[in-house]
């Protein structure tokens, strides 16, 4: 593959060169979290969603970092703030400071606890909602953590760019839950492949291929709303599928291995395996993509959830010299990476480690893994253009227990 050059420099060289011209603008948003965080000795941190994700990203925190304190819980269900907090009052009774008047339900939830004092916000609700609760988070000048994918639809992958741009600016700091980009052994083997251990990557390949993820049976006389909400990961307006909610891991390495986005791409797939019913909502079963990237790098993906089948969920690059599995040249020993990326949190804010704001490359991610399903559902070729542009409904404008909210039809590309 030839190296795209700029200025008399090859690509690797010019991004050497922005690297360095990063670390310099990092140090100017540093002056003023360091000044942010001095006002107290210890950190005041929420959880917003206070799910099996939500709950354990809170637990994380909690392990990694012994200066944070949780003084607030939020969610739309209270016998999850229930749970969550009788276990954090057990598990870490010395960093827990929640009480009755910091425990917040209700679809307003995430506007009671941004208004509290908290520094950090957990966003561990589930996609469909993380535009809105991101941008609104952003605005109460609070630091992220936020869990993937950010959103199941292009117009929230628009939003929420545009409201990072300006928490960047302000110094704020944010990590996501693309807890890859916090495992040393990635770290280490992406640096490797970077600096040319396997000569220029000319194509990758990444899978989550797994089994069927959990379903829920509907409560007698649950509304819509709740059971949709309870059952999230079998409904596409919510969890955006499973190339979205998942596979998001995995393309993520990809545009981190090759420092871009994708052009375009073009997919299929279906559903074969999942029965046709209420239970197993609209979602897909399997999607295969083939996305192009900048120098005609072809990247083939694979996400599918089948019972009883192979499974493999990997990256790899392929390279002029050889290839790697991504996490195959590093150290995988040290701190488990859902822990390291709280970490890495704190010490960007407190300013003793390097500064972080990923909104907006998993951002980028999220669309990545979205227009593979766009591509998929349609049968057409999509581009990187046309999926930031489109103008494409899924979330449902009004949120409420009270309304009906139908399960979709199953995508078909070809209507008969």
């Amino acid at each position: 593959m030839k190296q795209e050059k700029s200025k008399g420099m090859t690509r690797r060289e010019f991004a050497r060169a922005s690297a360095v011209a990063g670390l310099a603008a990092v140090g100017v948003a540093s002056s003023s979290r360091t000044a942010r965080a001095a006002n107290a000795d210890t950190l005041k941190v929420g959880l917003l969603g206070c799910g099996s994700r939500g709950s354990g990203a809170l637990r994380d925190c909690l392990t990694g970092n012994k200066n944070v304190r949780v003084i607030a819980l939020a969610d739309l269900f209270d016998y999850k703030v229930k749970d969550t907090r009788d276990s954090i009052e057990k598990a870490f009774a010395d960093q827990n400071g929640i009480d009755d008047g910091h425990c917040f339900v209700g679809l307003d939830a995430y506007k009671q606890i941004l208004e509290t004092d908290i520094d950090i916000l957990i966003e561990g609700t589930l996609p469909y909602s993380r535009p809105k609760h991101i941008v609104a988070a952003v605005e109460a000048k609070k630091h992220i953590f936020s869990e993937k994918p950010f959103a199941s639809e292009p117009a929230g992958v628009r939003m929420i760019i545009d409201a990072c741009r300006k928490h960047k600016e302000q110094g704020f700091s944010f990590v996501g839950g693309t807890q890859r980009r916090h495992n040393k052994a990635y770290i280490d083997t992406i640096k490797k492949i970077h600096d040319g251990a396997i000569g220029d990557v000319a194509a990758m390949r990444v899978y989550w291929c797994g089994g069927l993820p959990f379903t829920r049976d509907r409560n007698p006389g649950e509304s819509d709303f709740s059971y949709r909400i309870r059952n999230w990961y079998a409904y596409c307006w919510v969890c955006g599928d499973n190339i979205v909610e998942q596979h998001i891991h995995n393309l993520d390495v990809a545009n981190w291995v090759l420092d871009a986005h994708p052009t375009q791409v073009f997919a299929s797939g279906g559903r074969i395996w999942k029965p046709r019913n209420e239970k197993y909502g609209d979602l897909w079963d399997h999607f295969s993509c083939d996305y192009t990237y900048p120098n005609d790098v072809h990247v083939f993906s694979f996400s599918r959830h089948w019972d009883g089948c192979a499974g493999d969920v990997s990256e790899w690059a392929y390279g002029s010299k050889g290839k790697s599995k991504c996490c195959d040249m590093g150290d995988g020993g040290g701190t488990r990476d859902y822990v390291q990326e709280h970490i890495d949190l704190v010490k960007s804010i407190t300013g003793e480690g390097p500064y972080y704001h990923e909104g907006e490359r998993i951002a980028e991610s999220t669309l990545t893994a979205i227009m593979g399903r766009m591509s998929a559902y349609t049968g057409k070729v999509v581009t990187w253009d046309e999926a930031m542009k489109a103008d494409l409904s899924l979330v449902p404008e009004e949120w409420s227990f009270e309304k009906e909210y139908p399960v979709g039809p199953i995508p078909c590309p070809v209507q008969v």
